[in-house]
């Protein structure tokens, strides 16, 4: 089970844009984009479509997680 912090909105500042997070519910991987409302704002880290995320559902990647996601993003830049 996650553990949900109400303070979460303070682990996402709006100088976070660029950083790499990891959803909660669905455990994806996104790039911040910015805050909508009371959201943030995630992009897949090889580009597609933003999604919104409470931001109590947010929390910092795992180096792995991170890492995975990287190569992801350099494979797609070398065609595989």
């Amino acid at each position: 089970m996650t553990d949900r912090n109400p303070d979460a909105v303070q682990r996402v500042p709006s100088s976070g844009v660029g950083a790499m997070m990891v959803d909660r519910r669905s455990g994806k991987v996104g790039v911040v984009m910015g805050r909508v409302g009371p959201y943030v704002q995630l992009r897949p880290p090889r580009g597609g479509r933003e999604w919104d995320v409470p931001p109590e559902d947010v929390r910092t990647p795992t180096p792995t997680e991170e890492l995975s996601a990287k190569v992801a993003v350099a494979n797609r830049r070398w065609g595989r």
